[in-house]
């Protein structure tokens, strides 16, 4: 498994230990893009969205050793944003997420589907 593969991995279980609904992946790594991939959830909160985005943290750096670059978006908790280089991790809330769309402004890219974890 690849460093990218194993980074996505590990956000994703991240999301999941605080039930994060609609995850998906954005591969980007085809086209001319800022990062290779994007993962995308969203939380029902402002408390959820704090919460999925520090879990993913917390489980990323304790499962693989690594910490984000940087985040951004805990002030108000909408749209958090962390900064893994090659992966950026979005965690909304849903109105935010509907709004600005972003896993469909690379309309070339390929997107995975993760099912909900109930």
């Amino acid at each position: 498994m690849n460093d990218a593969k194993q980074l996505i991995s590990a956000i994703i279980e991240g999301m999941q230990e605080k039930k994060a609904k609609q995850i998906v992946t954005v591969d980007m790594t085809a086209l001319d893009a800022p990062c290779q991939y994007f993962v995308i959830c969203e939380g029902e909160s402002a408390t959820q969205t704090m919460s999925i985005a520090t879990s993913v943290k917390d489980y990323v750096r304790d499962h693989i050793h690594e910490k984000p670059f940087a985040s951004d978006g805990y002030e108000n908790s909408q749209w958090i944003a962390l900064d893994y280089g090659n992966v950026i991790v979005h965690v909304f809330q849903p109105e935010i997420r509907r709004f600005y769309d972003i896993e469909h402004l690379w309309a070339d890219a390929q997107i995975e589907y993760i099912p909900d974890i109930d």
